[in-house]
Formats: C-alpha cells, structure tokens, sequence
C-alpha cells in the first residue's frame, strides 16, 4: 500500500502569508476609518439640516423662529420637537415648570439621535440629562429677540446667515485639561468685563472650570443650547459662560473645521482659518456686512 505524499504549508510560506496579511491590514485601515469618519460627518450633517428644516416649519407656523431661551430655560430645540418627528416628547413636557422640575425628569433624559453627533464619541455629559451637539446663534434664538426667517431673508439672507453650528460636549471634569471639553464659568455679573481674552488666565490657573458643555438638549442656556461665535471655530482661547447668559464661544471639534448649519438649510464646512471679520459677518443677520473670500 502505497501513501501519496500531502502537501502543507512551510513554515516559511506561513510567515509570508501573515506578512502580506499584517500588509493588507495596514492599507485597508487607513481606507476604513476615513469611510466611518465621512459616515459620521455626513449623519452629522443631515442633523443639522432636519434642525434647520424643522426651524422652518416652526416659522411657518409661528411667523418666528423659536426662542432660543424661555424664563423656565427651555431650548430652542425643545420648541423645535414637534418639527423633528418627537411629537409625542413634546407633548410630555411641561413647559410651564422648570427645565429642573421632576415634572420633566423623565423627559429630560432621553437621548435623542438628531440631536447628537457621531462623530463626537461623549454621548452623556450627566446621566439624568440627554446631551447635545448641535448649538443655536443666539442673535438669531435669543429671547424677545423674535426674529424671522423672512426679516434675514430681507437682511443679509439666509445664504450668508449662520443658524446653528456643531460642537463637541463636555466630558464632566472640572480641571483644565482640554479646551475642546471645558470651559470657564464665572458669574453673570462678570458679563460686563468678559471678552475673548478673559477666559485663558483662568484655564491656565485651574480656576473655575466646568466640564457640562451641551449636557442637556432641553436647557436652552449658554453653552448648553446657544453659542455667539465670538471665536473663531476651534480657538485657541477657552470659552467663558457668565452664568448662562452669555459669554465669548467657540464652536470645538477635532479637526481643522466645523460644521455648520445656514437658514437656507445648507450645511457648509468652515475652516478652521476663517477670518474673524467674515466668521463675525456669518453670524451676523441683519448687519449688513459682505463675506470675504474665506467663506
């Protein structure tokens, strides 16, 4: 009886399998986590649109944008959820109490995907409040402002007028350790005194820091649900919250840009090294400036 030899693999062929392997890996990684990211950018961006959408029918319906902060802190999103298919949130909230009554407790903490960025890995800020990522220009949502998609229309227009923008939340520390998390908190009365600058002695001596930067969709204060881009996108410079009032603000993200939502319902990329004449210009509506060449 004879046996036929068998062939198998040499140690040698089996090291070079692996290598082209380990090889294959290495070129495809690169490819992979770039197809995740421009998923996550582009969820991220249709988020901003429905909002933007929502805000719309919201002025159809009301002739006004929404407030962007009632007396009982509720967010402009808050307003905005009939018109982002969360009816029925709506309908449980009682906005006739506090944002921080436990007659909303229930509500306050459901996380609600179109008002959260993929690409933001924090997806609670704390645990009793549903998070966000998505913030409002306050000189279009502000209280008693009541302005109207057809006064920016009329204004500089909905082209060249900044709605909402992306950022990344706060990681719940209140040390100093990442300007993109953090921020400084002083009271409203240092409002007055407050400027780009005044935020940066105060980061760099660990000093009134709070790290609950857009920790809850519901809370229609500064930081929380509204922003005045009075940085440029990913300044250097921490922000300054002044009591939830207002402050000096910077929309944060990982890279060289943000995202940004405009009333026409666009949604555009702005980098990083945007002047702060045509950023201010942005997200100004009724200013009557003309947007320079790096928009």
């Amino acid at each position: 009886m004879t046996t036929g030899n068998r062939s198998a693999f040499t140690l040698f062929q089996m090291l070079l399998l692996v290598a082209i392997l380990v090889i294959l890996l290495a070129l495809l990684l690169p490819a992979l986590v770039g197809m995740r990211q421009a998923a996550a950018r582009t969820r991220s961006q249709n988020n901003l649109r429905q909002l933007m959408i929502g805000a719309h029918n919201y002025n159809d319906v009301y002739n006004l944008l929404p407030p962007g902060l009632d007396d009982k802190h509720f967010s402009a999103a808050s307003k905005l959820l009939p018109f982002v298919a969360q009816q029925s949130v709506f309908n449980n909230i009682d906005f006739k109490k506090s944002i921080a009554d436990k007659a909303n407790a229930r509500m306050r903490q459901l996380v609600i995907k179109t008002f959260l960025s993929p690409q933001d890995p924090i997806s609670i800020v704390k645990p009793e409040w549903g998070a966000t990522n998505y913030l409002f220009n306050d000189q279009l949502f502000f209280p008693d402002l009541k302005m109207s998609i057809i006064e920016v229309a009329k204004g500089d227009g909905t082209s060249f007028t900044l709605a909402i923008g992306e950022t990344l939340k706060g990681d719940g520390k209140t040390q100093a350790m990442d300007i993109r998390r953090q921020y400084v908190l002083l009271k409203k009365e240092d409002l007055k005194n407050t400027g780009p600058d005044t935020g940066v002695k105060y980061f760099k001596d660990d000093k009134n820091i709070a790290g609950d930067r857009c920790a809850s969709w519901m809370d229609g204060r500064f930081l929380q649900g509204s922003f005045n881009g009075r940085l440029r996108p990913n300044d250097e410079r921490p922000d300054v919250s002044c009591g939830g009032i207002s402050g000096v603000s910077a929309l944060r993200s990982f890279e060289k840009h943000v995202l940004v939502g405009m009333c026409d319902c666009s949604v555009r990329t702005v980098s990083n090294a945007i002047s702060h004449k045509t950023w201010k210009a942005a997200m100004t509506p009724k200013g009557g400036e003309v947007l320079g060449n790096d928009w």
